[in-house]
């Protein structure tokens, strides 16, 4: 076989030149191709650490979870993200959500550190975000912790109006003057005639006295509200004997 022969730019042939230049025309082209072509814009994600665990899977064990979620498409409360996760990545994941208005509580849980609402909760993109099921709770799954205490808990303060004469007629508002609505907050209802009986309830080492007036409650109260300054003044109230 006669060896390839091209002109060099000197004017003389050499064997094999003309394979040796189209490989090299062929791979600048192709570098050329590749530099024109734009590079597909890259995500603009963010990482989402979740507490993940499954007693029902045998041997599983408590572990975070990382997810990357693209902030274009997801809204601005953590909660959102949660629900992008749950839709697109991993329809496993549980937690609990229902009013996105930050009024029934459903969806509490520790956000980087803190005790809070994912409903109201927004998103800060300056670092990762780490989700755990509330703490001091027992837990279902994953992010679902277990509510049988804390329901026990509820029913016993008892928080509805309870009267020795209630009006019979359901049609007719139970009004009350606006210094008296002032001084609800916390304490006890002008409206309600059991006050000394719930006072007296309160008068156990596990229920008021429990409160160590750290204010945890007040810094993470989603409403702005101040439990621990109530607390304290149905204290004093006890202490006082009124």
């Amino acid at each position: 076989m006669l060896p390839t022969l091209a002109r060099s730019a000197f004017g003389t042939f050499r064997p094999g030149f003309g394979a040796v230049a189209a490989r090299a025309f062929h791979t600048s082209a192709a570098a050329s191709q590749a530099a024109a072509t734009p590079e597909a814009p890259k995500k603009n994600t963010h990482s989402f650490n979740i507490y993940r665990w499954n007693p029902e899977v045998a041997g599983d064990k408590p572990r975070l979870q990382e997810y990357k979620v693209d902030m274009d498409t997801c809204g601005p409360m953590v909660l959102d993200a949660l629900i992008q996760v749950k839709d697109e990545m991993d329809s496993t994941l549980s937690f609990r959500r229902s009013c996105r208005e930050g009024i029934c509580g459903s969806c509490a849980m520790n956000i980087n550190g803190t005790n809070t609402l994912a409903c109201l909760c927004k998103i800060d993109t300056s670092k990762p975000v780490t989700i755990y099921p509330l703490p001091h709770m027992y837990v279902i799954k994953d992010l679902v912790p277990d509510m049988t205490h804390f329901y026990e808990q509820y029913s016993k303060i008892e928080p509805w109006l309870k009267q020795k004469n209630p009006p019979t007629d359901l049609k007719q508002e139970n009004l009350q003057s606006r210094e008296d609505r002032a001084k609800l907050d916390g304490l006890i209802d002008s409206r309600d005639d059991f006050g000394t009986e719930r006072r007296a309830a309160l008068k156990d080492p596990f229920s008021l006295y429990r409160c160590h007036t750290i204010l945890n409650c007040t810094r993470t109260c989603p409403k702005g509200l101040n439990p621990a300054k109530a607390i304290a003044e149905i204290k004093k109230s006890l202490a006082l004997g009124l």
